[in-house]
């Protein structure tokens, strides 16, 4: 008995050392953060455990021998680590979870989880969730870490960094490859789906995780859309992890910035997530009168009540005060005859706009390949406007003679409401036919564009008769039918009709309060307040094949167009328009690290509702149509921290409107025939090291007028550049963090941007100068807090970004600097 007790003793013993070994660690993401509610399983054992809030997990009790341990979590790549264990041991490891976009949702409803330069998956350029090297066009994107970096605010501050894009204006006016779209126009994309914004002012990116865009026409995927590429602004969605930011920033321009960033769950089952972005803007401007003024709320839920259903809400509300700024005026042809501080602005005038943004989306995963989503998005705008601006045209005197030193003004009162909404729903299928992989997406789009009745706009320019009454312009065959004053330049006397509105004189710079009930007014039919009623359905199919090294995209979509034609009235009646618009494209991967791609897109637009509805626009004119043809590389180097793409592009456009130029009928547009824009680009973005952080971009772009249309006076506008559209442009920004044990916490930015001469307006052709900016950022971090200081334009350069003639010029800040600082906790 004795020795049965003691050989039942010494079996016992050795079973509890012989399985006393123990597998521990902490898994972490790309960012560093605890990688929290991960299954983590020994493969073959059925041993397994969760990791904790601060990712770490423990294995114990495990016998000597080689395992297979592997750890899985909803929207990261397995990771698959062989452990061998020797008796008695305690093996700790330290693992990385890697974002997949794939595999955590086919629409984007939960936070991007990666703090770096890169973001390797994108859902605009295929409506799936697709590896941006096997996305058979270039797409170019700016992620919320870059903005932070640089300390931008605006759009204009965030297209910089992206090859082939460029300012129009400094409005929310851009060029892509050469042809523009607008924030006025509806072909821009909240994301992923249809809206418009308010123009006058470029939209906050604070509550943005990135800016990104699809170049050429993304026509077979969302309808009509500018030939040179599509905009698309994806909102920062909820987190599973708690994190939350305040920051703080001032600077040159009396610039005050106060945003918060706040997310997390809000339940213990982390099925209800949130975050909100706060924004309090007011800053002044290196420009005469103006200011900015923007109350920003941003908030977003997603709820996930079981891993195959998830729904999302988003709301961007925007509250703006400012004034509306029509640029710089020059005497003649002298750019530098005017301070680029000189504003045409009365100190009494206002733009105060209202925006908001309000997106409900849903996905569902019927199976693990099945998917269906649908996604609802409401924009809202609404202006209240007065604003003195030049009337694009000089004063002149008794003789009907040009006076360079006065500017014509003319004065707008304006109050409009717009509103716009999209439906978008389509189904998703993964499958497998032998060896080929498929990604079949099939969609319907609803979207509607109203201005309803009740916007109107009065107008004062002109001259004053001896009758009392107004003349748009001066005539001066009849000089007896105006009022005189007498104006003295240079200390000569002369006599000049007398405007309705002031001229500005820019030797005396005449900012003022003024009266403007002394004004004659007419009430004016103009495009932003002219009501219409635009829709658009859509039908698409898109197929990706995958076989081996080879991927095949296939889509086709079928668009219908109503217009209303006189709307609101009685004569109303729908115009139907009709397109069928092919995508073809292939990826095919030379090696590894290489992929090759080729596409043809056609694209369609019917001209924008407003101007075919303004009876003096000179409409109606024919839809615009558009074809795009597409090579390039893209590639991946230091296990993925590093792309490197390039692209050769041929775009051909036919029907495009211009301005017309024209004094006296500022609304009158003119239909080129045939513009062609042909080009390389080239992007490198990510990290050299982890450390050290890098955006090159580089732009060839040979974007022309080919075909002048029938008017011999129109040929002389054949192999013009386009306007606004430079031939080259680049850009580079790097960022470099001390790792050393001294400079611990101590970071340094560098950054240039160039753009070469561009072209104003096609009649009267004016350039403006090419111009080379430097930047540089230094930082500091300590714990939780960051210091940060942006210089930008440190040589103090002049320049222009944009502008339609040398009386309504967009010049760029001077020398200038912004202090931030923040805290994350």
């Amino acid at each position: 008995m004795k020795l049965t007790c003691t050989l039942l003793l010494a079996l016992f013993s050795y079973s509890v050392f012989a399985q006393s070994g123990t597998i521990k660690g902490r898994i972490t993401t790309e960012s560093g953060a605890p990688a929290e509610l991960m299954h983590v399983i020994l493969k073959g054992t059925g041993k397994g455990t969760t990791t904790s809030a601060t990712g770490e997990f423990a294995l114990p009790g495990l016998s000597a021998g080689n395992y297979l341990l592997i750890a899985t979590g909803i929207g990261y790549k397995t990771i698959e680590q062989k452990v061998a264990l020797s008796a008695d041991e305690t093996a700790t490891l330290s693992l990385v979870a890697q974002e997949n976009a794939q595999e955590l949702q086919t629409v984007e409803i939960t936070g991007r989880r990666e703090t770096t330069y890169t973001n390797d998956v994108s859902f605009i350029g295929s409506k799936t969730a697709t590896v941006l090297r096997e996305v058979p066009q270039a797409v170019s994107y700016v992620t919320k870490e870059v903005l932070r970096d640089q300390g931008a605010f605006t759009m204009g501050d965030a297209v910089k960094n992206m090859s082939g894009v460029n300012q129009f204006t400094f409005y929310d006016d851009l060029t892509i490859r050469g042809f523009r779209m607008n924030g006025g126009s509806t072909t821009q994309l909240f994301n992923g789906l249809r809206t418009f914004s308010g123009f006058w002012k470029q939209p906050p990116v604070n509550y943005l995780e990135r800016v990104e865009v699809i170049k050429g026409a993304a026509s077979a995927l969302y309808g009509n859309t500018s030939p040179g590429g599509t905009i698309n602004r994806v909102t920062k969605k909820p987190l599973t992890t708690p994190q939350k930011s305040l920051l703080f920033t001032t600077g040159s321009f009396n610039t005050m910035r106060v945003l918060a960033d706040f997310t997390g769950p809000m339940n213990e089952s982390k099925t209800l997530l949130y975050r909100l972005n706060l924004g309090y803007v007011n800053a002044q401007s290196f420009r005469n009168l103006q200011f900015d003024k923007n109350i920003i709320v941003a908030p977003s839920v997603s709820f996930l009540p079981t891993s195959k259903t998830r729904i999302n809400f988003d709301l961007v509300y925007n509250n703006s005060n400012s004034r509306l700024d029509r640029g710089q005026s020059v005497k003649g042809n002298d750019l530098y005859s005017s301070s680029t501080a000189t504003s045409l602005n009365a100190v009494n005038d206002y733009l105060k706009e209202e925006t908001y943004l309000i997106t409900t989306s849903l996905n569902h995963q019927f199976t693990q390949n099945t998917s269906f989503n649908l996604a609802y998005l409401r924009t809202g705008y609404t202006e209240d406007l007065l604003e003195h601006r030049s009337s694009n045209t000089n004063a002149v005197d008794s003789l009907g003679k040009a006076i360079d030193n006065l500017v014509a003004r003319q004065v707008f009162i304006r109050k409009t409401k717009s509103f716009m909404d999209n439906v978008s729903l389509f189904l998703n299928n993964n499958f497998r036919t032998g060896r080929a992989e498929h990604k079949l997406v099939v969609g319907y789009d609803y979207i509607q564009s109203t201005t309803p009745k009740g916007s109107g706009q009065q107008t004062a320019n002109g001259y004053l008769l001896k009758t009392g009454g107004v003349t748009t312009s001066y005539n001066a065959k009849r000089p007896d039918l105006y009022q005189f004053y007498a104006y003295t330049e240079n200390g000569i006397t002369r006599n000049i009709p007398r405007p309705n509105v002031p001229s500005y004189d820019l030797t005396r710079q005449n900012n003022q309060l003024e009266d403007p009930s002394k004004y004659v007014y007419n009430v004016t039919t103009n495009a932003s307040t002219t009501p219409i009623f635009y829709s658009l359905h859509g039908i698409y199919a898109q197929e990706q094949i995958k076989l081996d090294r080879l991927q095949i995209l296939l889509a086709l979509r079928y668009d219908t167009y109503i217009d209303k034609k006189g709307y609101t009235t009685a004569t109303e009646s729908n115009v139907t328009q009709h397109a069928l618009l092919p995508r073809i494209g292939a990826v095919y991967s030379l090696t590894k690290n290489v992929n090759l791609y080729g596409t043809y897109t056609k694209g369609y637009n019917p001209q924008d509702a407003t101007v075919q509805s303004d009876p003096t626009s000179g409409g109606p004119f024919d839809p615009i149509k558009s074809s795009l043809t597409e090579f390039g590389l893209k590639t991946e180097w230091l296990n993925g921290r590093l792309t490197a793409n390039a692209s050769v592009y041929d775009i051909t456009q036919s029907n495009t409107l211009y301005s017309a130029n024209a004094p006296d009928q500022p609304n009158l547009m003119m239909q080129i025939g045939q513009e062609r824009a042909k080009g390389v680009e080239f992007d490198v973005t990510g990290n050299i090291l982890p450390h050290w952080n890098m955006i090159v971009t580089y732009s060839y772009n040979d974007a022309k007028i080919t075909d002048a249309g029938s008017r011999a006076a129109d040929q002389v506008l054949v192999n013009m550049q386009k306007p606004n559209a430079p031939k080259h442009q680049g850009s580079l920004w790097t960022k470099y963090t001390f790792v050393t044990q001294a400079l611990n916490g101590l970071g340094l930015g560098f950054g240039t941007n160039f753009v070469t001469e561009r072209n104003l307006s096609l009649n009267n052709v004016q350039t403006i100068p090419a111009y080379a900016l430097l930047n540089a950022a230094l930082y500091y971090k300590i714990d939780k807090f960051q210091f940060q200081v942006n210089l930008n334009n440190l040589a103090n350069k002049t320049y222009w970004v944009g502008g339609y003639d040398y009386l309504r010029l967009f010049p760029g800040p001077p020398r200038n600097f912004m202090a931030t600082v923040s805290y994350t906790f």
